[in-house]
C-alpha cells in the first residue's frame, strides 16, 4: 500500500526520558488521522519528528515515499506544520504575512497573490486582509497560521492542537478546509487532548498513552477489531418518563441488548451488537406494545469512547 506518512520503529529520547517508544504509524492519501491522549502522551514529539524538527533517537520515516534522514529535502517540501505554540510577525500586515512565507516557498510572484487572497477567505479572515497582524485576536492567529501551512499546496499536513483558541464557528471552518484537504487525496495528521474535537470529521485515528502507541487505523476497524458494541439511545416523552420501565421489561430478555443504563427519566441507553434490521424489529417491538417512543437512534462508539475503552481491553 502507498502511504503518505510512514513511520517505522520510531523512539524519541530526551535524556532519561522516552517520550516515544517504538511507534509505527501510516498514513495513507486522503486520511485524515486523529492522533490523540493525554498531555504528555508524546503527540507533540511525534507530529516534531514527522516535520523533521526533532530528530527520533532511532527509527525510519518516509513523507510522500522520500526518506526524511537520506532525502530530507524534497521529503520536507511535501510537509505544511502548523505548531501548537507559534510566533508571529506582529508588524505586518495579514496579507505581507502571507506573502513573506509564500516567497519562502518559492510561489512564484506572479501566483503570490491570488494564493494568499484565496486562503485568506478560506479561513475567513478576508475582513482583516490589510489588518496588522498585533491587531487579530489568538483565534485569528491560529486561523492566520493555518492560512499560512496551506499556501504551498502541501500533500501532508502535520496540524498540533490546531482548534486551541478557536471558536465554535472558526473550528467548523477548519474542519471543512481539512475534510477538502483530505479530498484532494492528502494526508493530514491532527493531534488533540480533547477526543471530542475529531469525532466527527477524523476517518482514522491513533492512542497515545506514555509514548505509546495504543491503537491505530480507520476508526471502523477499530469498532470491529475492539469488540466496541454500537448503542441505543430510546426516548420517551417526558410527562410518560414512567414507561421507561416498560421498555426494560419488554426488551431485557433481546440477546442483541445488554447493559441498560437509564442517564434521564425519559431515556435509555442500551448496548446493542445486532444488525440494521435487529433494530428495525426493537423498535417495531416497542411500538406493537403501545410504547410512546419519541426517539429511537443507533449511536457508534466516539473516539472519546474508544480512548477509554482501549485501555481497558486488549486490542489484537
Amino acid at each position: 500500500m502507498c502511504y503518505m506518512i510512514r513511520a517505522e520503529s520510531l523512539r524519541i529520547d530526551y535524556d532519561d526520558v522516552n517520550a516515544v517508544y517504538d511507534l509505527n504509524l501510516h498514513v495513507s492519501p486522503g486520511e485524515i488521522f486523529g492522533l490523540v491522549g493525554p498531555n504528555g502522551a508524546g503527540k507533540t514529539s511525534t507530529i516534531k519528528a514527522l516535520a523533521g524538527i526533532l530528530d527520533p533517537t532511532y527509527g525510519d520515516i518516509k513523507i510522500s515515499g522520500f526518506d526524511l534522514e537520506l532525502d530530507r529535502q524534497n521529503a520536507l517540501r511535501k510537509v505544511g506544520y502548523m505548531p501548537d505554540f507559534f510566533a508571529v510577525y506582529e508588524h505586518l500586515k495579514v496579507w505581507e504575512y502571507l506573502d513573506v512565507f509564500a516567497a519562502a516557498y518559492h510561489i512564484p510572484a506572479s501566483l503570490r497573490l491570488k494564493k494568499i487572497k484565496y486562503w485568506v477567505d478560506m479561513v475567513n479572515l478576508g475582513s482583516k486582509y490589510e489588518t496588522l497582524v498585533r491587531e487579530l485576536s489568538r483565534g485569528m492567529r491560529q486561523r492566520l497560521v493555518l492560512a499560512k501551512t496551506l499556501i504551498p499546496d502541501p500533500d501532508v499536513l502535520l496540524l498540533d492542537e490546531p482548534a486551541s483558541g478557536l471558536d465554535p464557528i472558526a473550528r467548523k471552518e477548519m474542519r471543512d478546509v481539512l475534510k477538502d484537504a483530505a479530498a484532494a487525496k492528502k494526508a493530514v495528521v491532527i493531534s488533540s487532548h480533547i477526543q471530542s474535537e475529531l469525532s466527527d470529521f477524523c476517518n482514522a485515528v491513533g492512542i497515545m498513552q506514555q509514548g505509546k502507541l495504543l491503537v491505530a487505523g480507520a476508526i471502523e476497524d477499530i469498532r470491529r477489531r475492539m469488540q466496541s458494541p454500537g448503542r441505543l439511545v430510546i426516548h420517551v416523552p417526558a410527562e410518560q418518563a414512567e414507561t421507561i420501565n416498560r421498555v426494560k421489561d419488554i426488551l431485557g430478555d433481546h440477546p442483541a441488548l445488554t447493559n441498560f443504563q437509564q442517564p434521564r427519566p425519559d431515556e435509555i441507553h442500551v448496548d446493542f451488537s445486532g444488525t440494521p434490521s435487529d433494530a428495525a424489529g426493537i423498535l417495531a417491538r416497542l411500538v406493537e406494545q403501545a410504547i410512546p417512543v419519541c426517539g429511537f437512534r443507533y449511536q457508534e462508539d466516539s473516539v472519546e469512547d474508544i480512548f477509554f475503552k482501549c485501555g481497558l481491553k486488549e486490542v489484537s
